[in-house]
């Protein structure tokens, strides 16, 4: 392994932005639009085209051996009755593990196991304090359910990777939407 140099990385909170940036990478509602569940309300929004979040990732090797992390944001805001979410994925190494420290705001991290069994899905709270462990053969999703950006810190294996094309395609099988002014988990019909 070659020697890398210790770093400091600062979240600034009056400008909502990590420093030093790092690779900033914004996921608009055209990135994701297929994802949610009301596709007319996507066709309405479309034109605006809103920024559902974005993350800085934080420049460190992604080896073995290293610790990756990042910064996330999710505005608030819904597609129909969903929430702002973020694409959600599982580990190429499926056997390691991901921690979130939430920052700020309010949300759900939905999990579902990725074994071959019949998949597991639970529900983690998110608020301001919490830390969060996605243990590992968990694929894991963000979702905004409050009215101020959910600001997180995600920590994992450099040599982890990120595998989101199966969630794209298939999803997770449970949404978290607002129904009668709350938070509600429903099963996703398209899941599959």
């Amino acid at each position: 392994m070659e020697l890398f140099s210790p770093v400091n990385s600062k979240f600034n909170f009056a400008e909502m932005k990590m420093e030093p940036e790092g690779e900033l990478i914004t996921r608009n509602l055209t990135d994701m639009d297929w994802m949610f569940k009301d596709q007319r309300a996507v066709e309405k929004l479309k034109a605006e085209d809103p920024q559902i979040y974005r993350y800085y990732n934080v420049k460190i090797p992604e080896e073995k051996g290293h610790l990756q992390h990042c910064i996330s944001v999710i505005n608030p805001g819904k597609i129909g009755e969903e929430y702002y979410m973020t694409k959600g994925h599982f580990h190429a190494r499926k056997e390691t593990a991901e921690v979130y420290y939430t920052i700020q705001g309010r949300g759900k991290l939905l999990l579902q196991s990725v074994t071959d069994k019949k998949p597991e899905v639970q529900v983690l709270e998110m608020e301001k304090g919490s830390l969060s462990y996605v243990p590992p053969c968990w694929a894991h999703r963000c979702v905004n359910t409050g009215n101020e950006e959910l600001v997180f810190a995600g920590i994992y294996p450099g040599d982890a990777g990120h595998i989101y094309g199966e969630i794209e395609e298939k999803g997770f099988a449970r949404l978290i939407v607002e129904r009668e002014g709350r938070p509600a988990i429903i099963d996703n019909l398209k899941y599959g």
